[in-house]
């Protein structure tokens, strides 16, 4: 067998060095990728029709740039099971949402994507297609940063785009429970074990956004509330006190 041809020294020499370069490279820590979509799952332990949409809360959760939260409801307490998460803040914004768009009833499990595209929570296909839909229009538009500092959390956001300088919007810090089991002993779902991801356990408005940058610096205690163990930030719009488009989001630590 006649024997290849080596390559020349020096282009062995250059090969070698492009893969040690490719090989540290992919030994660097990837940068978080930005927040594209938010996606808010308004669920109840006591709706039987809220199991088909947790585990599809659970696998955007995983996705890098999604932030998917849990908001667990107070109005279907009444079935025979008082859900042990929920919060009544959390039911007037859901509500709030509806008043915006004009409809007259809430229900459960429904999603909310950005503030502004609304479906069925159990409905994958077309919760995929907002979430698609709202990156063809921009996506969220204003980078947010959220970075812990020792004991302090420090909330940057950016300026809007030049295009849209016209919008404003509130910042919130929401602390949220990262998982949680919970054993339902009664009700539509009586002796059923649901486990809930990303659950929000309050809302703090750091303050008003007016298109420019600005930074917040608050206590990391501030978004452990009520068994919390990490947050999210988000840049939302708002009219006549309702919620209205999300601009911006970032991830705390473990999301």
């Amino acid at each position: 067998m006649t024997p290849r041809p080596r390559a020349p020294i020096r282009d062995r020499r250059a090969l070698r060095a492009a893969v040690l370069a490719c090989a540290a490279l992919a030994a660097m820590p990837a940068r978080a990728e930005p927040v594209r979509a938010v996606v808010e799952l308004f669920t109840s332990q006591g709706c039987g029709a809220c199991r088909a949409a947790d585990p599809v809360l659970r696998d955007l959760a995983r996705k890098p740039g999604v932030v998917a939260l849990t908001l667990p409801v107070t109005y279907w307490d009444y079935l025979g099971w008082k859900d042990t998460l929920a919060l009544r803040p959390l039911t007037e914004r859901q509500r709030a949402y509806a008043r915006g768009r004009g409809a007259r009833q809430v229900f459960t499990p429904q999603v909310v994507v950005d503030g502004n595209g609304f479906a069925v929570g159990s409905d994958r296909p077309a919760l995929d297609r907002l979430i698609r839909e709202a990156c063809q229009h921009g996506g969220l538009p204003v980078p947010v940063r959220g970075e812990m500092k020792g004991d302090r959390i420090l909330v940057e956001v950016g300026a809007a785009p030049e295009a849209k300088t016209e919008i404003r919007g509130d910042v919130w810090l929401v602390p949220v429970l990262r998982s949680r089991a919970i054993a339902i002993q009664a009700g539509e779902n009586g002796g059923r074990t649901a486990t809930y991801v990303n659950v929000v356990r309050g809302m703090q408005r750091l303050g008003h956004w007016t298109g420019q940058p600005i930074s917040f610096e608050v206590s990391d205690a501030q978004a452990h509330i009520a068994d919390a163990d990490s947050w999210v930030v988000l840049l939302q719009g708002a009219a006549d006190g309702r919620p209205g488009r999300i601009f911006g989001a970032a991830k705390g630590p473990g999301l």
